[in-house]
């Protein structure tokens, strides 16, 4: 038993010892990223793409499932951001409330027979819905069958040649379009996809569709998920995108191109981690064909979605989103330390699995490790002690840092009140919040084993002139 437990520890500290240079990495290459799309954004007129006529056009994709109390606003949003040309297709996923009837209302929308070709497979269309005050509104009611199944279905109705994926329950900044496409424009190669950095949306007054004003939620779980939010896009995907190895790009918000996602075959529909793998199927493909290609990230706060306000439901999305994260890198495993698909296969790919698939089995262990070490008395002074010590350091640091970064370039909460709060969150995110998302994460793993497939279902707040 000591002899296993004294083992433990020492791989514990072997683990850790290795993870600890790749955060180093990740926020070297986040802040090099972030001062050089700062100095760029300074000397770029987004005007000038908004008045271009070889800005392509986008199809916007909002899949929706029982989108009732917040779909009409973000629908509103999208119609009137800043972009020359974009259509916006909602496919709703066989709701079970009003979601069809809310956008019928508020939109007038009227049956239409449109043609359509069924290049991917989806299930069965029950209507097709447009609006005549609204020619750039399209509506699909379908029987439900996943949110990659909506997707495939919108993918059918698009005709631009980047389409835009955007949650139901989220609101964007008038120029958020814009900005991410921007590096799609500018960039010499092909750009496979570009996504924005999320915000929280919870307790910021939402008017027609925009974030009037930005304001901190009330509730503390809330809060919370604002420092997680920025430290992981901020440091996390801004870092691997710098080093053109991003493999994820929200669902919440990003462009991809309709070419190479037809040429993959669309998104899967027995996955429940549908945005990630389409990234990661794109690299792929662009690695095994040879074609030079970037895949981007967008570090201005261009879009607003709701976060969970209980536990439970947070529980339940965190599992979702660890089911999606295993079966993504079990399908993809041939690209695990693989030189024929660049720094996504040799250095992205072994981080995901290392560190966010197995590192909160890992932390459990070592946190059960102490424990028995203390009970024992083997603790005293031994390296996992402090290894572990420094782990909570350096990940309260990093939090820390976050929310300063953030202050010190978009400042999106102003009042020093916000500010106080943010940083008092910050120190509280790596305990006892990062302990409770470790068990989700596991419980998700486990879930996963079972094999169980569901879209899940949030629980809606809707947005309000008040606050969201």
């Amino acid at each position: 038993m000591l002899l296993w437990l004294v083992l433990l520890n020492k791989l514990i500290v072997v683990y850790f010892a290795v993870v600890m240079p790749f955060y180093g990495l990740l926020i070297v290459a986040a802040l090099w990223s972030s001062a050089r799309y700062r100095q760029t954004l300074k000397g770029q007129a987004l005007q000038r793409f908004l008045k271009s006529s070889l800005t392509p056009p986008v199809s916007i994709l909002v899949p929706a499932y029982n989108e009732q109390l917040s779909v009409a606003e973000s629908v509103r949003s999208l119609l009137h951001l800043d972009y020359p040309e974009l259509e916006v297709i909602v496919i709703n996923d066989g709701s079970s409330d009003g979601t069809v009837e809310v956008l019928c209302r508020d939109f007038g929308l009227v049956p239409t027979s449109l043609a359509w070709r069924p290049e991917l497979p989806c299930s069965p269309i029950r209507g097709i819905y447009v609006s005549p005050e609204e020619p750039r509104l399209l509506v699909i009611d379908k029987e439900n069958g996943g949110k990659s199944d909506a997707l495939n279905a919108g993918l059918n109705f698009a005709r631009s040649p980047y389409f835009c994926t955007v949650d139901a329950d989220v609101v964007l900044e008038a120029d958020a379009l814009l900005r991410v496409m921007a590096p799609v424009l500018n960039s010499r190669s092909l750009v496979l996809a570009s996504g924005g950095i999320v915000r929280v949306a919870n307790g910021c007054q939402v008017e027609h569709g925009r974030v009037r004003q930005v304001r901190l939620p009330e509730r503390g779980i809330e809060v919370l998920q604002v420092v997680e939010y920025l430290r992981g896009f901020l440091f996390g995907r801004e870092g691997w995108s710098a080093l053109n190895a991003l493999l994820i790009i929200s669902g919440a918000f990003g462009v991809f191109s309709r070419a190479v996602a037809m040429e993959i075959g669309g998104y899967r529909r027995d996955t429940v981690g549908e945005d990630m793998d389409l990234v990661v199927r794109m690299h792929r493909r662009l690695c095994e064909t040879g074609r030079p290609y970037r895949i981007l990230f967008v570090p201005d706060p261009v879009c607003w979605t709701q976060v969970p306000s209980d536990w439970r439901t947070l529980a339940r999305q965190r599992r979702r989103w660890q089911k999606g994260l295993l079966d993504v890198l079990w399908r993809n495993r041939p690209m695990m330390l693989n030189p024929r698909y660049g720094r996504a296969g040799l250095v992205a790919f072994p981080y995901q699995v290392g560190v966010e698939l197995l590192g909160p089995v890992v932390e459990i262990v070592g946190i059960l490790c102490i424990l028995a070490s203390a009970v024992l008395g083997l603790l005293g002074r031994g390296p996992l002690l402090y290894l572990l010590l420094f782990g909570y350091l350096a990940g309260t640091v990093i939090s820390v840092a976050a929310v300063l970064l953030e202050e010190l370039t978009y400042r999106r909460y102003t009042s020093l009140r916000e500010l106080l709060r943010l940083l008092v969150y910050a120190l509280l995110d790596f305990f006892p919040y990062r302990q409770f998302l470790l068990v989700c994460r596991v419980w998700g793993m486990l879930d996963y084993l079972r094999r169980p497939k569901a879209w899940g279902v949030q629980r809606r707040i809707g947005f309000s002139p008040e606050k969201a």
